[in-house]
C-alpha cells in the first residue's frame, strides 16, 4: 500500500512544536528587545559602541531596507509572544519565502533605480539597497544590461507577491483588468469636458446589435456588435392584416373591438447605457473576487435583466497542482447590496439561477418605467393562443414578452400587496379582459368592494348579477348563495350525466338550460375576515374546493397578507397567486411562500406564481384607464338586451331574508309550548346554544307574540299561546 503523503505544517506550527513555552517567551522578548534597540539606533535616539556598530552593519548590508529589518524583528518577537496564547500567525513556508523574495528583489530594485554615479560608494554609505542590493543589481546589469535587469527584478518582485498572498493567474489578471478599466474610466472622465460630443444618432439608425433569441423577445447581447451583423426587427404586435382579421372576428361574435382600448408606446431603450451597466456589474463582481461575465441583456418595461455566467476560480493544492472550481451562486447573491450601490439603483432582485438556464439573472430597475397596455397584450400571439373563454392578460415579463393565463385552469386567483402597489388596477384589467371576450349570457360577475370606489366603474355593466356589493354584512349571504348555486349545478350535472360546465352546456337542449360562468371578485378580503372570520373562511374554502367544475371562480385581493387574513386553508385552495410590492419579507412569505416581493418597485410590478408551477415570474401588470373601462361598459350597455339592464334584486336577497330568523326558532316554539315556560337560560339549556343566541331567540319569540315581555323579577316570561291538553309536566324540575 502506498504511503500517504504527509502535508507540511506551517512555519509557525513547526517552530512552536520545537520550542517549549518558556523558551518561546524568552526568545520573543530577546528578539523584541533587539528590534527596539535597532529602531532607536536607526533614528539616532540612542548611541553606544554596540548599538552604533549594529546600526552601521544593518545600513551597509541592507541600505534603506534596514528599517524593514527592524519592523520584521518586531513582528517576529510579537508573534512569538502571542503564540503562547494560541493567537500566533498561520504563515506557512510559502509566505515566509515570498516575503524574503520581495525584500531581496526590492533592495536590488531600489539600488538599480537610485541612478547613482558610484553605486558601490552609495552602498558603503548605507544608502540604496546596501551591499545586497548593489551585488544583485550590479550582477544583472553586467550580464543583461540595465533594461532587462529592471524587467527581471520586476518579475521576481511579482513572483514574491504572488507567493506571499497566494495569488493565482486568474486573480492577477482580474486585478490588472480592474486597474486598467479604472484608469480608462478616469481618463475618459478627465478628457470628456474638452472633447466635443458625437452627433446624435437618428432614431431607427442605431448600430446593429447581435442578439440571442430567447422566447418571443430578442435580448441584447453583451458582446459588441459585429460590422456585418444585421438585427432582425421583431414587432411585439401582430401584422396589420392579422389585427384586421381579429377585429372582424370580434365584430362577428358581437364582442367589443380592440379600438376601445388605448395603446401606449414603450420607452426608448439605450443600448449604450445597458452595456455600461453590464461593465459595472462585471467590474464590481471582479473586485470582490467573483469572476463572471454578462452574456445577455434582456430589456423589459420596468427592469432590465442581465444574464450573468459565473466563471472559475483557480486554487493551488498542497501538491502544487492547480484546480478549477465554479463560482458559487451564493457569492453572487450575497453581493446584491454592493451591486445596487455600484449601479446607483435600488432595489435589485437576483434570480439565481434563471429557471431552465445556466445563468444568474440580475434585475436592475430602469431609469424610466414603461406602461403596459391591455390592448398590446390582448393582440399578442400568447393571448390568442389560449383557447378559453376565461383567458386573461396579466402583463409583460422582464424581457418584454406578453404573459397571459387561463382563469379556468387556475381555477381561483389570490392577489395581495401593499396600498398603492397596483392591486385594484390588476382587478380592473382582469375584469375588463373577461367582459371583452364574453357576452352577458356566457359570463356573470359578482363584485364586492368594501372601499366603494374601486369597482364602482363597472356600475351598469350587464354582466353583473346585481349592483356592486359594498356592505360587509351582505357578503355572507352572497357567499352562501354561491355555495347553494354550486350545489344546484352539481344536481343538474348529475341529472344530465355531465362532468363539468362545458359538457353540460353541450348537452343542453334549450337555450334556457344554458349556464354561464360566474366569477366572484372580492377587492378586500381583510374586511370580511374581521367581520366574520370563521364563516368567511369556511364558505371561501368550500367554494374554492368544489366550484371549479361548475364554472364558478374566485378572484380575491387583500392589502394585508397576514396569517390571520390569508390563512393556511385559504392558501391551500388558491395555488395561483399574485403578489405586488409588500412592506416586509414576512408578508412575501405569507403570500408566495418565499421572499422577493419586498424588493418589487410598485405601480404594477408583481410576482406571479402559476397553479402548475412554483416558479415565480416577474411581470409588469397591464394598465387600464377609467376612460377605457367606461367605453367598454357603454358598448355593452348599448348592445345588451333590456332584460340584462333591468334593475333586479340580488338572487341572494331571499337567502338573507330567510336567515334573518334563527334556524332554531321553530324548535324553540315547540319547547315553549311543551313546557309552558320560557326564559333565556331555559332556552339555552334545552337547545344547547350560547347565551347571546338564546337571547336573540327570546326576542324573536316575543316579536311573534308567543311569549310576553320580562316580568318584574327580570327572568321569567309568560307563554301567551295555548298549550295542548296532554301537556306533560316532565322536565319542569329543570325550570329556573
Amino acid at each position: 500500500m502506498a504511503r500517504k503523503r504527509s502535508k507540511k505544517k506551517p512555519f509557525w506550527e513547526q517552530l512552536n512544536a520545537n520550542l517549549k513555552p518558556f523558551q518561546r517567551e524568552i526568545l520573543g522578548l530577546l528578539v523584541l528587545a533587539l528590534a527596539v534597540i535597532t529602531i532607536l539606533g536607526l533614528f539616532s535616539i540612542t548611541s553606544g559602541v554596540l548599538s552604533d556598530w549594529w546600526t552601521r552593519l544593518l545600513r551597509r548590508v541592507f541600505g534603506w531596507g534596514a528599517y524593514l529589518v527592524a519592523v520584521g524583528l518586531a513582528a517576529v518577537g510579537i508573534s512569538l509572544l502571542l503564540s503562547n496564547l494560541g493567537q500566533g500567525p498561520k504563515a506557512g513556508w510559502k509566505t515566509i519565502i515570498g516575503l524574503e523574495v520581495i525584500f531581496v528583489a526590492g533592495l536590488a530594485l531600489v539600488h538599480l533605480l537610485s541612478f547613482s554615479q558610484d553605486p558601490l560608494r552609495l552602498a558603503e554609505s548605507g544608502g540604496g539597497g546596501g551591499f545586497v542590493g548593489w551585488a544583485i543589481s550590479n550582477l544583472l546589469i553586467g550580464a543583461l544590461g540595465w533594461p532587462l535587469a529592471l524587467l527581471i527584478l520586476l518579475a521576481i518582485l511579482s513572483l514574491g507577491i504572488a507567493m506571499t498572498f497566494d495569488l493565482s493567474r486568474i486573480n492577477i489578471q482580474m486585478g490588472a483588468e480592474a486597474v486598467v478599466a479604472r484608469a480608462l474610466s478616469l481618463y475618459e472622465r478627465l478628457i470628456s469636458p474638452f472633447v466635443s460630443a458625437p452627433p446624435p444618432v437618428e432614431k431607427g439608425k442605431e448600430p446593429p446589435v447581435e442578439v440571442i433569441i430567447r422566447g418571443p423577445e430578442a435580448p441584447v447581447s453583451a458582446v459588441e456588435p459585429q460590422p456585418k451583423a444585421k438585427a432582425k426587427k421583431k414587432g411585439k404586435r401582430p401584422a396589420p392584416k392579422k389585427r384586421e382579421a381579429l377585429r372582424q372576428a370580434q365584430d362577428m361574435a358581437h364582442l367589443p373591438p380592440l379600438d376601445l382600448l388605448d395603446e401606449f408606446s414603450p420607452q426608448a431603450f439605450s443600448q449604450d447605457d445597458a452595456r455600461r451597466r453590464a461593465k459595472v456589474i462585471e467590474e464590481t463582481l471582479a473586485s470582490f473576487g467573483v469572476p463572471a461575465r454578462v452574456v445577455e441583456i434582456s430589456p423589459g418595461p420596468v427592469v432590465t435583466q442581465f444574464g450573468i455566467e459565473p466563471g472559475y476560480i483557480e486554487h493551488t493544492g498542497a501538491d502544487g497542482s492547480t484546480r478549477r472550481r465554479k463560482v458559487r451562486i451564493s457569492k453572487i447573491t450575497s453581493l446584491a447590496k454592493d451591486l445596487a450601490l455600484a449601479l446607483a439603483a435600488s432595489p435589485i432582485r437576483i434570480e439565481a439561477p434563471v429557471p431552465g438556464r445556466p445563468i444568474v439573472g440580475i434585475e436592475v430597475p430602469n431609469s424610466e418605467a414603461s406602461l403596459v397596455s391591455l390592448r398590446g397584450v390582448m393582440e399578442s400571439e400568447e393571448f390568442r393562443r389560449l383557447d378559453s373563454e376565461l383567458k386573461i392578460a396579466l402583463g409583460q415579463g422582464v424581457a418584454g414578452q406578453p404573459v397571459a393565463a387561463d382563469l379556468a385552469t387556475m381555477p381561483h386567483l389570490l392577489i395581495a400587496g401593499a396600498t398603492g402597489s397596483g392591486k385594484s388596477v390588476c382587478i380592473n384589467a382582469i375584469t375588463t379582459c373577461l367582459v371583452f371576450n364574453n357576452p352577458p349570457e356566457d359570463l356573470r360577475l359578482v363584485m364586492v368592494d368594501p372601499k366603494r370606489v374601486e369597482l364602482s366603474r363597472f356600475k351598469g355593466l350587464p354582466h353583473l348579477l346585481s349592483g356592486v356589493e359594498h356592505e360587509v354584512e351582505r357578503v355572507i349571504g352572497m357567499l352562501r348563495w354561491v355555495t347553494r348555486e354550486m350545489d344546484e349545478r352539481y344536481k343538474k350535472f348529475a341529472q344530465a350525466g355531465a362532468r363539468h360546465l362545458e359538457d353540460y352546456n353541450r348537452k343542453a337542449k334549450s337555450p334556457g338550460e344554458h349556464l354561464p360562468y360566474i366569477v366572484v371578485v372580492i377587492d378586500e378580503l381583510a374586511d370580511l375576515m374581521l367581520f366574520a372570520p370563521d364563516e368567511v373562511e369556511r364558505l371561501v374554502c368550500r367554494i374554492a374546493q368544489m366550484a371549479r367544475a361548475t364554472g364558478i371562480h374566485l378572484v380575491i385581493a387583500t392589502q394585508r397578507p397576514s396569517v390571520d387574513v390569508v390563512t393556511g386553508l385559504i392558501k391551500a385552495n388558491f395555488p395561483a397567486r399574485i403578489s405586488f410590492a409588500v412592506t416586509s419579507q414576512v408578508d412575501s412569505r405569507v403570500i408566495l411562500d418565499s421572499a422577493g416581493a419586498e424588493a418589487l418597485l410598485g405601480e404594477g410590478d408583481m410576482l406571479y406564481m402559476a397553479s402548475d408551477s412554483s416558479k415565480l415570474v416577474r411581470i409588469r401588470g397591464c394598465f387600464v384607464s377609467d376612460e377605457e373601462i367606461e367605453r367598454v361598459v357603454e358598448f355593452w350597455r348599448a348592445r345588451a338586451e333590456p332584460d340584462w339592464l333591468r334593475a333586479e334584486e340580488p338572487p341572494w336577497e331571499e337567502i338573507m331574508e330567510e336567515e334573518k330568523e334563527d334556524e332554531l326558532l321553530g324548535e324553540a316554539i315547540e319547547i315553549v309550548k311543551r313546557y309552558n315556560h320560557a326564559s333565556t337560560s331555559f332556552i339555552q339549556r334545552k337547545l344547547r346554544v350560547g347565551y347571546p343566541r338564546a337571547a336573540r331567540i327570546m326576542d324573536q319569540l316575543e316579536a311573534r307574540g308567543i311569549v310576553s315581555s320580562l316580568k318584574d323579577d327580570g327572568r321569567s316570561r309568560e307563554v301567551l299561546i295555548s298549550t295542548p291538553d296532554e301537556l306533560s309536566t316532565e322536565g319542569l324540575e329543570e325550570v329556573d
